[in-house]
């Protein structure tokens, strides 16, 4: 086996995207919740219609989010822009009609109605660095900043309010400050405990 054939394999495994320079990204509207089903279907619509040169990637972006339940970190997957999907294609009448008629779709977005703009690459890569970010260091389901209002849902001082003044979010905790009997009173709290006013 000569090294000429050994790049031609090497180069078949390469993405899509470098097989066809006309592929553009666009982003298309989605129902709310039903992103990764409209990535299926769409997948599937490809495959079936035969398409697959005209398209690349399908992007869902996601980001990583730590909660805390009944007192165990959980990291859930969270919609960077819930209900759009990205999906790199060649735009002609064939795939806008895919697209455009896949169930739970609502359309494109940007352009002209049967002519949407596509967005840039580097648009893209920001969203790309974006999830990567998130997966190695997941953010807080629920963010909270010091002096904002809070009411504690559970525990001895539930119905109680207050003003966070420090935040742990190593460990899920916060220390507030609640009004009890006229006086401010520093108490140490789960975030599960607490929830935004």
């Amino acid at each position: 086996m000569s090294n000429t054939d050994e790049t031609t394999n090497t180069g078949a495994e390469a993405p899509m995207s470098a097989a066809n320079p006309d592929l553009r990204w666009y982003i298309v509207h989605a129902y709310s919740g039903m992103e990764k089903a409209v990535e299926r279907n769409i997948l599937e619509r490809i495959h079936r219609s035969d398409m697959q040169s005209k398209f690349g990637r399908i992007l869902v972006p996601t980001e990583e989010v730590v909660e805390v339940r009944n007192g165990q970190k959980k990291t859930t997957e969270r919609r960077l822009f819930p209900g759009y999907v990205f999906v790199e294609m060649v735009m002609d009448d064939d795939t806008w009609h895919l697209v455009k008629h896949t169930s739970k779709v609502t359309g494109f977005v940007g352009g002209a109605k049967n002519r949407p703009a596509p967005i840039s690459e580097a648009e893209v890569q920001k969203i790309v660095l974006q999830m990567e970010e998130g997966s190695d260091k997941p953010r807080h389901k629920i963010e909270f900043t010091v002096g904002e209002f809070i009411r504690v849902k559970e525990g001895p001082f539930t119905d109680f309010n207050g003003s966070v003044e420090e935040v742990n979010y190593e460990k899920s905790r916060l220390r507030v400050s609640v009004m009890i009997f006229g006086r401010s009173t520093p108490v140490e709290l789960e975030f599960a405990q607490v929830e935004k006013t």
